[in-house]
């Protein structure tokens, strides 16, 4: 679904992304680890046309995407949940669901994605009128995957969604990433909780200073001494 070759990202005269190779197949849960200031946010930045790539090609779906701009790419399945989470603070949780559907004209199936949306995430359908910027964090982030998900996405990619929240609340937006996973979304990960990410995914690519250090199935760099004590605190 999503091949990336020699990709280069740089900004502020920065060489952010230096090169990196990765591949998402249909129906997989990649997940792209690393510490802060390696590069992962800047790619999936690139991957969704929000950043321009200096150098590589980004291929979707067969197409070569590389210079396309980002609302294009959401309407041919291509979403991204922010790191940060970027609701619409001064609209409900329901305006910023209707958001998500921006693109979107088909108002039958916009109302099904949206009750979809209140059944993965109850705690959404109970404060539906409730403007998105009295929301905690755990909630808001709740709204983000969503509103994501209200564009009906293909592929979706995740930018740190366990950030600053209680474990709990962790524990719940990773349930509901495999239960997005199981309906057959197509999934890739950015997340700092390592362990976390490598026990739900399929395949995991490590990356360093804007370079892809290490690439294995996610049982294997799970097991890989330099992943675990440079990653997993162990």
């Amino acid at each position: 679904m999503l091949e990336v070759r020699g990709l280069k990202v740089s900004y502020g005269g920065i060489n952010a992304v230096k090169g990196i190779d990765l591949d998402v197949r249909n129906g997989e849960l990649v997940t792209l680890i690393g510490a802060n200031g390696a590069g992962k946010t800047t790619t999936l930045k690139a991957l969704t046309g929000l950043l321009k790539p200096v150098a590589g090609r980004i291929h979707y779906k067969g197409a070569d995407i590389t210079a396309q701009p980002a609302y294009r790419l959401v309407r041919q399945g291509l979403a991204l949940v922010p790191e940060g989470r970027g609701v619409f603070v001064r609209l409900t949780v329901e305006e910023n669901l209707a958001m998500g559907a921006y693109s979107r004209s088909d108002h039958p199936r916009i109302a099904a994605d949206r009750d979809r949306a209140y059944n993965l995430f109850p705690r959404l359908a109970e404060r539906r009128t409730q403007l998105a910027g009295t929301l905690s964090g755990g909630e808001q982030q709740m709204l983000a995957i969503g509103r994501a998900l209200m564009s009906r996405p293909q592929l979706l990619l995740l930018d740190e969604p366990s950030m600053g929240l209680a474990p709990l609340m962790v524990h719940k937006i990773f349930e509901t990433i495999r239960t997005i996973a199981a309906e057959g979304v197509t999934l890739l990960l950015v997340e700092q909780n390592a362990k976390l990410a490598l026990e739900i995914c399929h395949r995991g690519y490590v990356m360093e200073s804007g370079t892809i250090a290490l690439a294995d199935s996610a049982p294997a760099l799970l097991a890989n001494p330099r992943v675990r004590q440079a990653y997993l605190g162990e």
